[in-house]
């Protein structure tokens, strides 16, 4: 998603060099995005941090093994228009030239978009369908380019679920509309279950995710949940790692992580998931940047769970395999 200043093959610029000219914004580089960080300042830039105006004391404190020590040229906060908070990130470039504002971590999703277009770099830009954070959001611009979504219903209130609860088959999903890893998602057997998960996370609040933010009541899609990662520059859609979930249900919790599986590229799944995972980007306008995919083979095909608009979590645990595997490259 970025590079070093163009040259002929065999040519490098001076790492020193290279400081002194040129700036990499990561947006809440916390978990992977503190690897994103660390790979940008290992390849000779200078590092801003920038922080959403929503991310939470515990998490802005969450820094991975990759970005422990990691010395960043200044820190931003985001200001009260996106303006200003641009005016802020070049006054603490002190005059360098910034190359790129790259997303770390959930949180700085939305932040990111806007800021990257407002610096005139590389940048998703505003979609138009909505925030491309919002998990409802992506349904509908999946529905919308013909290819299989999940049906879910929206609300703030129980109102605005109800009728989707009462004819939806039981168990259904509920989670905050806004969220990373499995925070706050339960799977709900009855419909007295599914109206208390829903009046819990509307009326507390979630690690990531806005206060207040809407719950989404969506179909328990059944089958294998892989995760399909890319990155891409300018459109183009490289796919750098699929892999499969191994999630359990735990001491009362229908979703816990124990842990993922590599999955060949060239087996026929892969396939399957790879080409319609690039269907998925490509009707949310996903042109520049990281993205983490978890998509569910169901017995009528792939259905997105949701599209993460950044790079894979786990504060980048699985970079050294995943480097390992493909020969060198990971997606940070």
């Amino acid at each position: 998603c970025f590079k070093q200043t163009d040259l002929p093959v065999g040519c490098s610029p001076h790492p020193a060099a290279m400081a002194q000219q040129q700036v990499v914004v990561v947006v809440d580089p916390v978990s992977t995005g503190g690897c994103v960080a660390a790979e940008a300042k290992a390849r000779g830039y200078e590092v801003i941090s920038a922080w959403c105006d929503e991310i939470t004391v515990d998490m802005r404190n969450t820094v991975s093994h990759a970005a422990k020590g990691l010395k960043y040229l200044a820190s931003v906060d985001e200001k009260s228009t996106i303006a200003e908070s641009a005016a802020a990130v070049k006054a603490a470039a002190g005059g360098r030239t910034i190359v790129a504002c790259i997303v770390g971590s959930e949180s700085g999703i939305t932040f990111a978009d806007k800021l990257s277009l407002e610096l005139g770099v590389r940048s998703n830009g505003i979609f138009s369908g909505g925030d491309r954070r919002n998990k409802s959001v992506q349904q509908k611009a999946v529905k919308a380019a013909g290819l299989r979504a999940v049906r879910e219903a929206l609300g703030t209130t129980w109102a605005e679920v109800a009728h989707f609860v009462d004819t939806e088959p039981m168990p259904v999903v509920v989670k905050p509309v806004e969220s990373c890893g499995s925070d706050g998602v339960k799977l709900c057997k009855t419909k007295e279950e599914t109206r208390a998960h829903f009046q819990l996370l509307m009326e507390g609040q979630r690690r990531v995710g806005a206060q207040g933010a809407a719950v989404l009541c969506q179909e328990f899609l059944k089958g294998k949940e892989y995760v399909v990662d890319h990155v891409f520059r300018d459109g183009v859609h490289k796919t750098v790692m699929v892999w499969v979930y191994d999630k359990r249900p735990t001491n009362g919790a229908a979703f816990v992580y124990y842990g993922m599986i590599p999955v060949d590229v060239n087996s026929p799944e892969a396939q399957v998931l790879i080409k319609y995972t690039k269907g998925v980007l490509d009707s949310l306008k996903l042109d520049n940047g990281p993205t983490h995919g978890e998509v569910i083979m169901t017995s009528d095909g792939p259905c997105l769970v949701e599209m993460n608009c950044r790079s894979h979590g786990w504060d980048g645990a699985w970079v050294p395999l995943a480097k390992l595997l493909t020969g060198g490259y990971a997606q940070p």
